[in-house]
């Protein structure tokens, strides 16, 4: 008979973490309903934090919003709100895709979001040009109770958009302005980063506007930004 080998392709660690705590979660089920009666102790694979910082970039990312105003359709409109809130306040996917109609506060222009690791929402204002583009597509969607960003495919019936399609999204605009592979979260580092480049490494603003819990995190934003190591190195380097 024949026999089928595997293509080895190298996994992000985040990937063979999400994995291995699917395979632990089913031993346990199984463990629970008395079929299984072993557990699978395997420790999670150690992954560098914050490696990548920088996004897009500002210039990167006006050309992302050019490309987005490209289309004046609904899906434009749609993805133009989505790309303005991933970068303009730094909202992560999953919070963008979590947001309903009755989350936005359009008199005091801002949205209520659910962190992460959050139990309640918190507010965070938006821009005015961010505001603008997000009436532009509940202009465009409508008025109705429900979430704010769904699918326009047809027969979707208004189903709430995925991160995995905020993915798609961002990679195609990406495309489109001619950068390399952006992803969402991406779009989150280099809007932060962006604000330590505007308020000169002020840790403490920064850490209001992108909502971590930790200052500390911010520091690893800010070196990458200034790459002290390079500037060390730079000191001591010999001829």
């Amino acid at each position: 008979r024949p026999v089928y080998r595997a293509k080895k392709r190298p996994l992000a660690p985040a990937t063979i973490n999400r994995r291995l705590a699917a395979l632990k979660s089913l031993v346990k089920l199984g463990g629970t309903l008395g079929i299984v009666a072993w557990r699978l102790e395997v420790d999670p694979v150690k992954a560098a934090k914050y490696r990548d910082t920088a996004g897009p970039g500002k210039d990167g990312y006006q050309a992302m919003l050019a490309a987005a105003r490209k289309r004046t359709d609904a899906k434009g409109r749609r993805d133009l709100a989505i790309i303005r809130l991933l970068f303009d306040v730094a909202l992560r996917r999953g919070e963008v895709v979590g947001l309903d109609m009755e989350h936005v506060d359009r008199k005091r222009p801002a949205v209520l979001v659910l962190g992460k690791g959050r139990t309640e929402r918190e507010r965070v204002s938006l821009p005015k040009p961010t505001m603008a583009d997000l009436e532009a597509w509940i202009a465009a969607r409508g008025e109705r109770a429900g979430p704010l960003f769904v699918s326009l495919d047809p027969g979707s019936n208004g189903q709430r958009l995925t991160g995995e399609a905020v993915r798609r999204i961002v990679a195609a605009l990406a495309k489109a302005a001619g950068l390399g592979k952006v992803r969402p979260h991406g779009m989150r580092h280099g809007a932060i980063t962006a604000v330590l480049d505007a308020t000169g490494g002020d840790l403490r603003k920064a850490a209001r506007f992108s909502r971590h819990k930790q200052v500390q995190t911010l520091t690893i934003y800010d070196d990458n930004r200034l790459d002290l190591g390079g500037e060390c190195a730079a000191l001591i380097a010999g001829d």
